[in-house]
């Protein structure tokens, strides 16, 4: 009788290596920031920004840059407080997320909600919201869900325009 031994199973596989980072955007990033939003602005996917206002909100924003290279993909994190009257704590609300086209899908946009997320968490936020006029798929799978305007923050409701028909995401914290 011939048996065979057994092997050992194989390593699984590596979780790819990012080719990028996530840090805190800085005012001088600001060219670079309207530069990367450029063509989500045209496709009506973002509003237009400028250079100025990049360099006065940079704290809010974070980017994913490969060492040496140009900023790939950027998510701005403004933090609203609570709700006069209503007893919660303060909210966060994602806005300018994009990603260059030729590093979709490669993780960049994942890299920056995960980055986002643990923001808010440090933050102490109880909730965060985005507007999207696409699928959402991606907050989708980081657990955001649709939600009515009621719940989010309303100066930021009131800033959102109805035109462009944004479906509004959640996700508690």
């Amino acid at each position: 009788m011939i048996t065979a031994s057994p092997q050992p199973a194989p390593p699984p596989p590596a979780l790819p290596v990012p080719t990028y980072s996530v840090r805190s955007a800085r005012a001088e990033d600001a060219a670079e920031l309207a530069e990367l939003s450029r063509p989500f602005v045209r496709s009506g996917a973002l509003r237009e920004r400028s250079v100025p206002l990049y360099a006065a909100h940079a704290a809010d924003f974070l980017v994913a840059q490969a060492p040496g290279g140009p900023i790939e993909g950027s998510v701005g994190l403004r933090v609203y407080p609570a709700a006069p009257g209503e007893g919660g704590g303060p909210v966060g609300v994602l806005y300018n997320f994009c990603v260059a086209g030729h590093r979709q899908g490669s993780g960049v946009g994942a890299g920056l909600l995960r980055a986002a997320l643990a923001m808010a968490h440090a933050r102490s936020l109880g909730a965060l919201f985005a507007a999207t006029t696409g699928g959402g798929g991606l907050f989708l799978r980081y657990g955001f869900a649709p939600t009515t305007t009621r719940r989010a923050p309303s100066s930021w409701v009131r800033s959102l325009d109805p035109r462009r028909n944004a479906r509004i995401l959640a996700r508690s914290l």
